[in-house]
């Protein structure tokens, strides 16, 4: 019988999902939002939420747990430094799953896997941007979004009120007469 033998097995060998599992953890804990398929996201979650468990811990042997999962001495700083205190009032469920799309070329179902409390500042803060270019990004997404102040917008024109705008009575559509003869 395959009593509690669920597992999420890829299509791959055991040592290749041990090392590839270890590899999208590292990503998502450097970076907290990484893009891979459903099937990998799915079987990612576990193993995420396990580590970041870890991290609420705190303690020696916890670190080198985390350690031997993920052997990335970059991630393993910031599950114990950042993403772990943040956690720590959260009873499970670090992570979201969001489904995006399908994939072209072999039409395989997208998903992005990110950590819950993940900002926009913070991913690009992990991703190597300056402050400056941080705050630049955040107001072109917010004008992107339609963010515009009152000062900004002048919601009372119309067109009647643009200069280049053709007149009310279509001026400057020929008649039919000009256009014949």
């Amino acid at each position: 019988m395959r009593h509690l033998k669920k597992r999420h097995k890829l299509g791959r060998t055991a040592s290749h999902r041990k090392a590839m599992l270890a590899n999208m953890a590292a990503s998502l804990l450097k970076y907290e939002r990484i893009q891979t398929t459903d099937a990998k996201a799915k079987a990612l979650r576990p193993y995420v939420e396990k580590l970041i468990t870890l991290g609420k811990r705190g303690d020696q042997h916890a670190r080198r747990t985390a350690f031997s999962r993920i052997r990335d001495k970059e991630a393993v700083t910031k599950l114990f430094g950042d993403i772990g205190p943040r956690m720590a009032e959260r009873n499970g469920g670090y992570t979201r799953i969001l489904k995006l799309a399908k994939r072209e070329g072999d039409n395989a179902p997208v998903s992005m896997i990110e950590l819950v409390d993940t900002s926009l500042e913070r991913i690009l803060a992990a991703r190597g941007y300056e402050d400056e270019d941080i705050k630049e990004l955040l107001e072109a997404a917010q004008d992107a979004q339609g963010g515009f102040d009152d000062d900004d917008q002048d919601y009372g024109t119309s067109l009647a009120d643009d200069e280049d705008a053709p007149a009310e009575g279509g001026d400057d559509i020929p008649a039919e007469e000009d256009v014949k003869g």
